[in-house]
């Protein structure tokens, strides 16, 4: 579990293509001592498992993880070049600040960006997603982008905005995306229960 609040922006240091899948060695600011072979590190937003970890003179501190391909499938990690910055946050500790809002890790698809606004070292972007994305996305309600929890500002149809303040440009990769760009997407959990609710609700209704 996470929160959508990146604690390094990592670089994709090396990238192997197998049949199977993608290995990925991530350099990080992480130290090697402090990640359990095994433990849950998000990758621009993906849940992936620390496959091993060390350090070099090249890469300094880093980790590797494995995308699969059902991973590869839904999110853009299959085109992800070597060199990339990525979004990372380590998985919650009991007693850790909440400090955005509950986040799996486990993408729903893929928003395109189709808008890019700055303002001074502020940005807004736009984009636009699936039409089985679209309903869970709510005008002041949350959703992780790249691993980012981050507001909606408003919403119109298949597209909607968020507004990145300077600290979240400064501290994550998202002055990297330009229009044209497809960066990974959650959808608020609660959106996901109550969606589940109405339609429980709406059967029963119709079926009486």
């Amino acid at each position: 579990m996470f929160t959508g609040i990146v604690t390094d922006v990592g670089r994709l240091a090396r990238i192997e293509d197998r049949n199977d899948g993608r290995v990925l060695r991530v350099a990080t600011a992480y130290r090697p001592e402090t990640i359990d072979l095994g433990a849950s590190i998000t990758v621009d937003g993906i849940c992936l498992t620390v496959t091993d970890k060390g350090a070099d003179t090249l890469a300094g501190n880093w980790f590797e993880v494995f995308a699969g391909r059902e991973t590869l499938a839904v999110t853009d990690a299959g085109r992800w070049p070597q060199g990339k910055r990525v979004n990372l946050e380590r998985s919650l500790k009991i007693g850790d600040e909440l400090g955005g809002h509950i986040v799996s890790g486990h993408v729903d698809g893929l928003a395109e960006i189709i808008g890019r606004t700055e303002l001074a070292d502020q940005i807004t972007f736009t984009f636009r997603v699936s039409d089985e994305v679209s309903p869970f996305i709510a005008k002041k309600g949350s959703v992780a982008l790249n691993g980012t929890s981050l507001t909606v500002n408003a919403v119109e149809g298949n597209t909607f905005s968020v507004h990145l303040i300077p600290h979240t440009v400064a501290v994550t990769s998202w002055s990297d995306n330009r229009v044209g760009d497809r960066v990974n997407i959650e959808v608020d959990p609660m959106a996901r229960y109550a969606a589940r609710l109405f339609e429980t609700l709406g059967h029963k209704t119709s079926g009486n």
